[in-house]
């Protein structure tokens, strides 16, 4: 059992190598979305386009990843994890060749959703990856990575924003956009490097390249072997025949949507943590910052995009501050901190944004509350639902429904994101952006609730153990506590 390794989490370089590779694909899609905010007001004023355009343009992203995230799960399962990484590269080159070099609306509409399709790919199946490759003690830390690098990307499109405000801004936002491009050319070769998951080798029958990567990820022979054991045995007591080697993910669908009652849940757990992900609005603040910002009263463009430099380094550092403690005070902890802080900051920017609604004289402190609680809001998202959703979704599900309950999972996160992304400026037209908030606020503070009720710990237990604790109570065997 890998539990047993539970007393001494070394860090095992190759599992790191593997982790941090996997990962670097998050890169392009935090500096997506990161660079947009800033690329928005300049492609507004180059374009003459509308509120709602602008909605449509953001928001494509988020709608059309739905497609990226609901053919991820199969198309994993059929090529493998690492050709679907590869996959996801591919599109955010395209994306971003078309972006940087779009001549109208329309077209940069278009290369908006093939990025969104790269980002859906992306966002599941970096840390799905990540969870088979990783031992358990070290679990948190290295699933975690593709969020820390998500807020990498983010702080670096805020900063490529504030370099390149100050060109023309008809070329500005194509820079902005197209940049991405020579990354995505690089990532594609790395991943080339890494070995594939070991537990998809051996439910494709590859019992022996899966042997060699447990070796390498694991710190003894005798953990190897452990791991390799424990594998196989899940793997055999699924409804496929994993020796055959015939096996493409069929028949997952049909079990996802007709569960027993542990798998529903999962369902349950996963569904949720990614609903309320979103549904918290931290894409949308990430994304329409600027605008918040204006109707705080800061009008200087380079000064709007400086905040949301200061933004991206908060998240950036909280995110990275919670994947080093995952694996020490386990996932709920930091997931119920998060939340609560959540729920507050976001009443309190509800406060500051109402204050400042009908007065023409902005007061400092009122515009500072604003800043400061718009940072404390995405502080606590990165030390909560960003970095726990992506190792909570992976890890939670049997080895033969993992990529696809996975996919099912980030198929909601994504619409909702999308919805969230696409209505923002209209409702906050409607209700003001403090009544937004507040509304935010309330669907946070109902998320604790859930999380607090429906959401048992994993901290330090194999994948495979961790399908105990969602059976039914009256089985004996209970999972082992941590």
């Amino acid at each position: 059992m890998e539990s047993h390794q539970r007393g001494r989490a070394r860090l095992n370089k190759y599992a790191l190598a593997c982790a941090l590779l996997a990962s670097t694909n998050s890169v392009l899609l935090g500096y997506d979305i990161g660079v947009m905010s800033g690329a928005a007001l300049f492609i507004k004023e180059n374009f003459k386009i509308s509120s709602v355009q602008e909605e449509v343009l953001v928001g494509s992203l988020n709608v059309f990843s739905l497609i990226g995230s609901l053919a991820s799960g199969k198309t994993s399962d059929w090529i493998g994890r690492r050709y679907t990484i590869v996959l996801a590269a591919a599109t955010f080159f395209i994306g971003a060749l078309l972006m940087g070099l779009a001549p109208s609306y329309p077209f940069l509409v278009a290369g908006r959703v093939v990025s969104g399709v790269g980002v859906g790919y992306s966002l599941m199946i970096a840390p799905v990856y990540t969870a088979e490759v990783s031992p358990a003690v070290t679990r948190g830390f290295l699933t975690s990575l593709p969020e820390v690098f998500i807020n990498v990307g983010i702080l670096l499109g805020y900063i490529v924003n504030y370099g390149l405000s100050g060109l023309s801004p008809s070329i500005n936002w194509r820079l902005m956009l197209g940049l991405a491009a020579v990354p995505a050319v690089a990532i594609a070769c790395g991943v080339m490097a890494m070995p594939e998951s070991p537990r998809w080798l051996i439910m494709k029958g590859r019992t022996g390249e899966a042997k060699r990567v447990l070796q390498r990820t694991s710190e003894s022979e005798e953990e190897a072997e452990a791991r390799l054991e424990e594998i196989t045995k899940a793997a055999a007591s699924s409804h496929e025949n994993p020796s055959s080697g015939s096996w493409h993910g069929q028949g997952v669908w049909k079990e996802l949507l007709r569960p027993s009652r542990p798998l529903r849940r999962i369902l349950v757990a996963a569904i949720g943590i990614n609903f309320f992900m979103q549904a918290s609005g931290n894409d949308a603040v990430v994304y329409y910052t600027p605008e918040v910002f204006k109707a705080a009263g800061i009008n200087n463009r380079r000064g709007l995009v400086g905040v949301t430099v200061i933004m991206g380094i908060a998240k950036t550092s909280f995110v990275l501050i919670s994947a080093l403690f995952l694996d020490h005070y386990g996932r709920r902890p930091l997931l119920l901190l998060g939340s609560m802080g959540m729920s507050v900051s976001l009443a309190g920017l509800g406060l500051g944004s109402k204050f400042l609604e009908h007065r023409t004289h902005k007061p400092t402190w009122a515009i500072a509350l604003c800043v400061l609680t718009v940072c404390a809001d995405v502080s606590f998202f990165s030390i909560g639902l960003g970095p726990v959703t992506w190792v909570y979704s992976s890890e939670i599900f049997p080895t033969r429904l993992r990529a696809q309950g996975a996919a099912l999972a980030v198929s909601v996160n994504r619409l909702v994101s999308g919805v969230v992304a696409m209505t923002f400026l209209s409702i906050s037209k409607k209700i003001s952006f403090g009544g937004t908030f507040f509304v935010l606020a309330g669907i946070m503070a109902v998320g604790t609730i859930y999380f607090y009720f429906l959401l048992p710990e994993t901290r330090g237990k194999s994948l495979e153990e961790i399908g105990e604790l969602f059976q039914d109570k009256e089985r004996p065997c209970d999972a082992p506590k941590s």
